[in-house]
C-alpha cells in the first residue's frame, strides 16, 4: 500500500500507542485481516419469510463483489458464510486430536481448563433461568455444533499458509482529543462451545479506543516537547457495558501499560476466552444476560430490593446486583491472559492497517459479518462491521467515539483552562446583566411600596392598592429569585478560581468518580468453592424439577407442604453454601415479624384506629400542657 504524509503519520501515531492483547489458554482465533477471511467466504441474502439465497459462492467473493449495491426489499439480511459444517467423520476425527492433544499438552498454553462452576457463584433463581435458556438453544436459530470445529481447522490453514495478526486502526480529531480506534476482526466467537458461554457466532467485531490530547506545561502535565501528544483515557468495549463504565484514566492503576524501546506507551487487554471482550484486569468475569421477555419479573425483583433496603432498613440488601439477578443468565468469561500474547515485544506482533472513510469494505458493506442464524435474541447472529449496526444504522462508536464512551463531558487537560476561562466571562456577562435587573426591579418595588403606602386608607382606592398589592408580591417574588441566581454566580466564580489554580497545579479529578458500574473478576473467596457446594449447584434445578413430580404422582395430597419444604430445605442449603446463614435467620425474623404486624392490623384494624387516635389525643394534650408551664 502506498501512503501519502498523513496516513504515514497516523499509522506511526496508531503503532505508539497499539494495545498488547493477553489471551486466555485455549483460545483458537485471534485478530486476522478482513481481505482473506473474505476469499474464504459466500454472500447470501436473507429476504422476510423466504429461504436464504446465495449471491457469491465460495472461493468468487472480493472485496469488489461484496461492496456492489444490491436491493432486495426492506427486510433482507445480507450475510457472508465462512464455514461449512463438517460431516460425521471429520467431526470424529477431529475430536480424537483435541483430545489426543489435550492428554498430552496438558500444561500447554493452548489447552484450557475451566475454573469453578459458574452455576456455584449464582443463586436458584439464575440457575433455572439458564436452564431455561439452554432449552430455548433448541427452538430457537443457532449455529451448528460442528461450526466451531470446522472454524478452527481452516483457520489453522489460513495462518499455516501465512501465520499474520492484524488490527484495523481510526484516527479522528474532535474537540481537542485525538482519538484512537483499534477494530480487532476475529473469524469465530466459539464462547458456548468452547468455554462454556452465552453464544457461538461466525465473525466477531471488537474494539479499544485511545484518547490522546496535547500535552503542555500550562497544565501542570509534564511535557518534553512542544504539541507532544499524552494518552488521557482509554474504552474497552465489553459486553454489555456502555458509556462511562467502559473507561479507564491512564494512570488509574487497574489499567497495565508498559513502555517498548521506543518510547511508545501500550495498554494491556485481557481478552475473554471465545467471546473476545476486553477487560483492564485478568481474571474470571461473571457475565450475566438478561432475556427479554422476562424483563418485566426483573424490574419487579428490584423494586423488591429497593422495598427491602430502603423501606425495611435491611443492611444485608444493598448488595451487588449480580448477587440477586434472579431472572439472568449467569456465565463466566474467561479472561486469565495466561494464553498467546499480541502486540509490541510480546510473543507475536501486530500488523496495521488503517480504517477511514476510504475503506470501502467497511463503509459500503452493511450486511453481517457471518452466518446469519436468524436467532430472534440476535446472540448467534454474526454482528456487522465497524460502522455499522446489525440493522444497518452507524454505530455510535463510529459516528460520536467521544460521546460513546461518555467523554464529550471531559475537557481535553490542555484545553480545560480555556474553556473554564471562556464560561468565567459567561458567567461575568451573566452577573452584569443580573446586577442591572437587580437595580431596576428593587427601584421599581420600592417605588410601587411608597406608592402603597400613599393610598393606604383611600376608601374609593381599594381596588388600584389591591393591585399594587399583587403586583408588589409579584415583583418581590422575582426579584428574591434573582438574587439567589446572583449569589449562586457569584459562587461559581469563586469555585472556578479554585478550579483554575487546582487546574494549574496539575489536578485531574477523582479517577473513578465517573464509574456507575465497574466490572471486576471473581474474587478468591468467590472461586473457593467447594466441590459439594458446584455438585449441588449442578444438580439442584434438576433435583427440584424431580422432586415436583414425585409429589404430583405420588402425594399431590400434599403438594404445598411438599413443595414448601423442598423450597425451604433449598434455601437453608444455599446460604450454608454461601456463608450466609446468620443473614437469612435476621431476614426471616424481620420478615415474619413485618407479616404478623400485617395480620395483627388485619384482624384488629378498628381497635388500633381507636388506640392510635387515643394516644395521639392524649400527646397532643400532653405538649401543649407543658409549653403552658413554661
Amino acid at each position: 500500500m502506498i501512503m501519502d504524509g498523513t496516513t504515514a503519520a497516523d499509522i506511526a501515531l496508531l503503532r505508539r500507542f497499539e494495545p498488547a492483547i493477553r489471551f486466555t489458554r485455549g483460545e483458537r482465533f485471534f485478530p486476522m485481516d478482513v481481505e482473506r477471511y473474505i476469499q474464504e467466504c459466500s454472500l447470501w441474502v436473507q429476504p422476510p419469510n423466504e429461504p436464504a439465497e446465495i449471491l457469491v459462492p465460495e472461493g468468487e467473493l472480493t472485496i469488489e463483489k461484496l461492496i456492489q449495491p444490491r436491493q432486495h426489499g426492506f427486510g433482507a439480511v445480507y450475510f457472508l458464510k465462512f464455514i461449512e459444517p463438517l460431516d460425521i467423520l471429520e467431526l470424529a476425527r477431529y475430536q480424537f486430536n483435541q483430545a489426543l492433544k489435550t492428554f498430552g499438552m496438558r500444561d500447554s498454553k493452548e489447552i484450557f481448563h475451566a475454573g469453578r462452576g459458574r452455576l456455584a457463584r449464582v443463586g436458584y433463581g439464575s440457575r433455572f433461568v439458564d436452564a431455561l435458556f439452554s432449552l430455548t438453544l433448541y427452538f430457537r436459530g443457532r449455529v451448528p455444533g460442528d461450526t466451531a470445529a470446522a472454524a478452527a481447522l481452516n483457520y489453522k490453514r489460513l495462518q499455516e499458509q501465512d501465520e499474520r495478526y492484524c488490527y484495523y486502526g481510526r484516527v479522528v480529531r474532535e474537540n481537542g482529543w485525538v482519538v484512537l480506534q483499534y477494530w480487532y476482526f476475529y473469524p469465530f466467537n466459539n464462547w458456548r462451545s468452547g468455554f462454556f458461554g452465552v453464544n457461538d457466532h461466525e465473525g466477531d467485531w471488537e474494539m479499544v479506543t485511545i484518547y490522546c490530547s496535547k500535552s503542555g506545561r500550562e497544565t501542570g502535565l509534564e511535557s518534553t516537547a512542544n504539541n507532544q501528544l499524552k494518552p488521557q483515557w482509554v474504552a474497552y468495549a465489553s459486553h454489555d457495558f456502555s458509556g462511562d463504565d467502559l473507561r479507564r484514566r491512564w494512570d488509574d492503576p487497574e489499567l497495565e501499560v508498559y513502555r517498548d524501546e521506543q518510547g511508545g506507551e501500550h495498554p494491556v487487554v485481557f481478552a475473554g476466552a471465545g467471546s473476545h471482550a476486553s477487560y483492564f484486569t485478568s481474571g474470571e468475569y461473571l457475565a450475566e444476560l438478561e432475556l427479554p421477555f422476562l424483563s418485566p419479573l426483573v424490574r419487579f425483583v428490584k423494586r423488591l430490593q429497593d422495598f427491602w433496603a430502603n423501606i425495611l432498613r435491611q443492611t444485608g440488601a444493598e448488595t451487588k446486583d449480580s448477587e440477586f439477578n434472579v431472572f439472568k443468565v449467569p456465565f463466566v468469561d474467561y479472561a486469565r491472559g495466561d494464553g498467546l500474547r499480541i502486540g509490541p515485544q510480546q510473543e507475536r506482533a501486530w500488523e496495521a492497517h488503517l480504517l477511514d472513510t476510504d475503506t470501502r469494505w467497511a463503509t459500503e458493506y452493511r450486511g453481517l459479518w457471518g452466518l446469519h442464524a436468524r436467532d430472534p435474541v440476535s446472540g448467534e447472529n454474526a454482528p456487522a462491521g465497524p460502522v455499522y449496526n446489525r440493522d444497518g444504522s452507524v454505530r455510535r462508536s463510529w459516528y460520536d467515539p467521544i460521546g460513546w464512551s461518555g467523554l464529550d463531558k471531559v475537557a481535553p487537560p490542555d484545553e480545560a483552562l480555556r474553556i473554564l476561562e471562556e464560561r468565567r466571562q459567561h458567567v461575568h456577562a451573566s452577573l452584569s446583566g443580573l446586577q442591572q435587573e437587580i437595580k431596576c426591579k428593587s427601584q421599581e418595588l420600592s417605588g410601587l411600596g411608597t406608592e402603597r403606602a400613599a393610598i393606604d386608607g383611600v376608601f374609593h382606592l381599594e381596588h388600584v392598592y389591591d393591585r399594587y398589592d399583587e403586583r408588589i408580591h409579584t415583583l418581590s417574588e422575582e426579584l428574591k429569585e434573582l438574587r439567589n441566581r446572583y449569589t449562586v454566580e457569584v459562587a461559581k466564580l469563586e469555585a472556578f478560581d479554585e478550579h483554575a489554580q487546582r487546574l494549574r497545579q496539575g489536578f485531574r479529578g477523582p479517577m473513578r468518580a465517573h464509574i456507575h458500574r465497574a466490572h471486576l473478576p471473581s474474587s478468591r473467596i468467590d472461586l473457593r468453592l467447594s466441590g459439594l457446594a458446584e455438585s449441588f449447584a449442578a444438580v439442584s434445578v434438576g433435583l427440584v424439577m424431580v422432586g415436583i413430580v414425585l409429589l404430583i404422582v405420588f402425594a399431590r395430597e400434599y403438594l404445598i407442604f411438599g413443595l414448601s419444604a423442598m423450597i425451604g430445605l433449598l434455601i437453608f442449603l444455599e446460604a450454608s453454601f454461601r456463608r450466609r446463614l446468620s443473614q437469612l435467620i435476621s431476614s426471616l425474623v424481620i420478615g415474619l415479624a413485618v407479616v404478623s404486624a400485617f395480620i395483627l392490623v388485619f384482624e384488629f384494624f378498628w381497635q388500633v384506629v381507636v388506640v392510635s387516635i387515643l394516644a395521639a389525643g392524649v400527646f397532643i394534650m400532653w405538649e401543649n400542657i407543658r409549653e403552658i408551664r413554661r
